[in-house]
C-alpha cells in the first residue's frame, strides 16, 4: 500500500490531492514552483517561462457554487463569478482549514521522476528536485500525482501566419496580455476567440481605437448571466436535463441550443455562426462582445492569410493597415518534461489515459494524473473527485480492470470525441461535467443514492434531480462523507442571492391589486376568446 506520496504543482488540482491524501492517511509532498498556491489563477505580471499566466482582469467563467470544492462552501457574500483575486482568497481559505500549506515545497522545480529499478516489484518512483538555490535532491515516493495541467506551453503557430516575422507592429501570445492601458488609440488584431480571445478583444475595445477580432471557425457564444438573472451553470448542469438530452435525437438538441442562442443575438448577422453545430464545440462564455461588436469597437473577420508590413491581410481578401499589435489568442499544448517519454506519450495534446487520469503501460497504478481535462463546466471538483478516486487505488480500496478493458474504454471516448467535436487540440480532453463525475464517483462509491433519497429524503432528492449538480452531492454518502453536505445543498441558492442583497427594493403592489389586474386581464382574454367564436360563427354561417 502506498504511503507517501509526491504531488507536482500546488494549484487546485494539487491542493485537492494534497487534501485527499490526508482523508486517506497518506503522506503528502507538494513540490511547487512558484512562491504561491493557486497555480494558473496566481496573478503575475512577469510570468515564469512555459507556465501560463492571466490577465489582471480575469473572472472565471464557472458560478462559486457548481466550483467549489465538495466540502467546502465559498462565502455567501462570495460574488458568483469570482475576479482572480477572490478565486485566490478562497484557496488560501481552503488551504488554511485543512493545513495543506505545510506540505508543500514552494519554490521547488520537479527535473526528474522516473521508476524506480525494482518498481516491477515496489511500484515506487525517484523523484529529483531543485530548490530555488539550486539545490538538488532525490527522494523516494511510494507514489505520484501530476497536477500540472493542460495550459503549459503557449501555442503560437507562426508557421501559420506568413509575413509575420516581419510585422512591423508587436505581436505576443495571449499569456503575455495583462491589461490594455498600453494599447490606447492603437488597432488591434486579436486571433482566436475562444474565451481568452473573447475576453482581451472586449477589454481593448473600451481602451484601442479598433479591434479586429480574427476567427477561423467562428464560434457559438454563451452567456454567464441564465434566465432570470441566475448563472447558466446552475440551470444548464442538471441531472434531468442530462437524462432529456440522452433521450432526444442530437439534431434536435442542436437545434435548441442553438435557437436559444439566437433569441440573444443573430450569430449569422454578427459573423460568428460557424459551419458546425453547437455541441460540437467548446463555447466561448462571453457577455459583452455582442455589444462591443453592435456598437462597433470591435470588428470579426475570417482567419489571417499574411502580414505585410503593418498590415494583416485576412482569408476573405480584405485588408487591415496600421495594425500595432497582434495577440495570438492559440491556446495552449502540455506535456510531461520530467517524465520518462514512454510513460504518457503525448502527440498533438492527445494522451491515452483511462478515465483521463490513468496510463495504461505501468506494472502498478502508483501514477495518477490530475486535473487534465477539459469539462462543460468547472475542473475543482472535477480534479477533487479524480484525487478522491486516485488516493483510494494507492490504496488498494479500489482496483482498476485489466489492461483490455481500459483500452476499450479510452479508445471509445477518442471515438465518441471524434464524433462529436470538431477537430481540434481544445476538443481532445474534453468531457461532460455530470457524467464523468458521475463515472468518477461510482469507482470512488459515492454517487448519491437518488431512489433511496426519494423515499426517505424526499426534498432533497427532487434538489438533486432537479437542481444543479453542485459537488455538494458527492459527499452525502460513502467514503468522504460529509456531514454538512445535505445542508448545503438546500441552501445553495440562498448563496446565490446572497451577495445581490445590496438594496432593498421597493414592496410590489398589494395582493389584492395583483388579483384584481389577474382578474380583469383573465376576463378581457375570456371575452376576446368568445366574441371572436361568435364572430367567426356569424362569418361561416354567412358564407353558408
Amino acid at each position: 500500500m502506498a504511503k507517501r506520496v509526491a504531488v507536482i504543482g500546488g494549484g487546485t488540482s494539487g491542493l485537492a490531492c494534497i487534501k485527499c491524501c490526508l482523508d486517506e492517511g497518506l503522506e503528502p509532498v507538494c513540490f511547487e514552483t512558484s512562491d504561491d498556491i493557486g497555480g494558473l489563477w496566481s496573478f503575475k505580471e512577469n510570468p515564469d517561462p512555459d507556465r501560463a499566466s492571466i490577465y489582471h482582469s480575469l473572472i472565471i467563467n464557472t458560478s462559486k457554487e457548481m466550483m467549489c470544492f465538495s466540502d467546502f462552501p465559498i462565502p455567501a457574500h462570495f460574488p458568483n463569478y469570482m475576479h482572480n483575486s477572490l478565486i485566490m482568497d478562497y484557496f488560501h481559505m481552503y488551504a488554511d482549514h485543512f493545513q495543506l500549506k505545510r506540505h508543500i515545497c514552494f519554490q521547488t522545480k520537479v527535473l526528474h521522476v522516473t521508476p524506480r529499478p525494482d518498481f516491477p516489484h515496489s511500484g515506487q518512483w525517484d523523484v529529483e528536485t531543485e530548490s530555488k538555490d539550486g539545490r538538488r535532491e532525490k527522494q523516494v515516493f511510494d507514489a505520484v500525482m501530476v497536477c500540472t495541467g493542460h495550459h503549459c506551453h503557449p501555442n503560437l503557430p507562426l508557421q501559420d501566419f506568413p509575413g509575420i516575422d516581419s510585422f512591423k507592429g508587436k505581436f505576443f501570445h495571449s499569456r503575455d496580455y495583462k491589461n490594455p492601458e498600453e494599447w490606447r488609440g492603437k488597432r488591434v488584431v486579436v486571433i482566436g476567440i475562444g474565451n481568452s480571445g473573447g475576453d482581451i478583444a472586449v477589454e481593448l475595445s473600451r481602451m484601442a481605437k479598433q479591434v479586429y477580432l480574427s476567427t477561423r471557425r467562428g464560434s457559438w457564444i454563451l452567456n454567464r448571466v441564465g434566465d432570470k438573472g441566475v448563472p447558466i451553470d446552475m440551470l444548464f448542469n442538471n441531472r434531468m436535463n442530462v437524462c432529456l438530452s440522452q433521450l432526444l435525437p442530437v439534431g434536435f438538441i442542436n437545434h435548441f441550443g442553438e435557437k436559444q442562442l439566437n433569441k440573444r443575438f443573430n450569430h449569422k448577422l454578427y459573423g460568428l455562426q460557424p459551419a458546425h453545430r453547437v455541441f460540437s464545440q467548446h463555447p466561448t462564455i462571453n457577455d459583452d462582445l455582442p455589444n462591443r461588436i453592435l456598437s462597433g469597437p470591435v470588428s470579426v473577420k475570417p482567419n489571417v492569410k499574411e502580414f505585410r508590413g503593418s498590415s494583416v491581410v485576412f482569408e476573405d481578401g480584405t485588408v487591415e493597415d496600421d495594425i500595432d499589435l497582434v495577440v495570438c489568442a492559440t491556446g495552449y499544448t502540455f506535456s510531461f518534461p520530467f517524465l520518462p517519454s514512454h510513460v504518457i506519450p503525448v502527440s498533438k495534446n492527445k494522451v491515452s489515459l483511462y478515465k483521463y487520469v490513468y496510463p495504461t503501460g505501468l506494472e502498478h497504478t502508483t501514477l495518477a494524473v490530475i486535473g487534465l481535462i477539459q469539462p462543460l463546466g468547472a475542473i475543482m471538483p472535477i480534479s477533487e473527485m479524480q484525487a478522491r478516486w486516485a488516493t483510494r487505488v494507492f490504496k488498494g480500496l479500489c482496483k482498476l480492470p485489466p489492461m483490455s478493458a481500459m483500452m476499450k474504454d479510452i479508445n471509445a471516448k477518442e471515438e465518441a470525441m471524434a464524433k462529436r467535436y470538431v477537430a481540434a487540440q481544445r476538443h481532445t480532453i474534453q468531457v461532460d461535467y455530470i457524467p464523468y463525475m458521475d463515472e468518477l464517483a461510482k469507482q470512488v462509491g459515492v454517487c448519491p443514492p437518488i431512489l433511496k433519497l426519494l423515499l426517505t429524503d424526499p426534498r432533497l432528492a427532487l434538489n438533486i434531480i432537479f437542481g444543479p449538480c453542485t459537488p455538494y452531492q458527492f459527499r452525502l454518502h460513502g467514503p468522504g462523507q460529509w456531514d454538512g453536505a445535505r445542508q448545503a445543498i438546500l441552501t445553495q441558492w440562498d448563496r446565490v442571492t446572497e451577495p445581490l442583497k445590496t438594496r432593498c427594493t421597493p414592496e410590489p403592489q398589494s395582493q389584492r391589486s395583483s388579483h384584481s389586474l389577474m382578474f380583469s386581464v383573465s376576463a378581457i382574454k375570456l371575452w376576446c376568446k368568445s366574441n371572436l367564436k361568435i364572430i367567426f360563427l356569424k362569418t361561416y354561417l354567412q358564407i353558408v
